[in-house]
């Protein structure tokens, strides 16, 4: 799986992540603090991250900032991007089984290696619901990035 990563900061948690990512296998796309000479802004290398999973060129993103809310905040105004704020594993499983997020938000300042791979566990485990109104919310959100939230 091809997946864009963003970091508005050199944490040791987001080299753990990029690390963690190639080691299962999958092909990493850095962006902002991650990659020398990018924009390290929360704000934009979320966006670029996001921008590549819009696009097509990257299956899923992973943003970071301190908090994790700015980075899911920015990811989210992407059209075609859902973004999920996750801090633990239950959430990261629900986020992608319910909301078919395709993008994964996290807090340098709370998550620890250890809860890094449990969250990155339940995310990459998770498939989206086939369920009949799981997919009905997840098409109205993407009628919401339209400008058409109503049916």
């Amino acid at each position: 799986m091809r997946i864009s990563v963003s970091s508005d900061m050199d944490e040791p948690v987001a080299r753990a992540l990029l690390e963690e990512l190639r080691g299962r296998g999958h092909e990493v796309l850095a962006y902002g603090a991650l990659s020398p000479g990018d924009d390290p802004q929360w704000a934009v290398c979320s966006e670029t991250a996001a921008r590549q999973v819009a696009a097509g060129t990257a299956d899923q993103a992973v943003v970071c900032c301190w908090t994790g809310t700015g980075a899911s905040i920015a990811a989210n105004k992407v059209p075609g991007v859902r973004a999920a704020l996750c801090t633990d594993a239950y959430t990261a499983q629900g986020a992608r089984r319910w909301n078919d997020a395709n993008v994964l938000a996290l807090s340098l300042r709370l998550t620890s290696e250890p809860l890094l791979k449990e969250i990155l566990d339940a995310w990459f485990a998770a498939e989206a619901s086939e369920d009949a109104e799981d997919r009905g919310n997840v098409a109205h959100v993407g009628r919401l990035d339209l400008g058409r939230g109503e049916s």
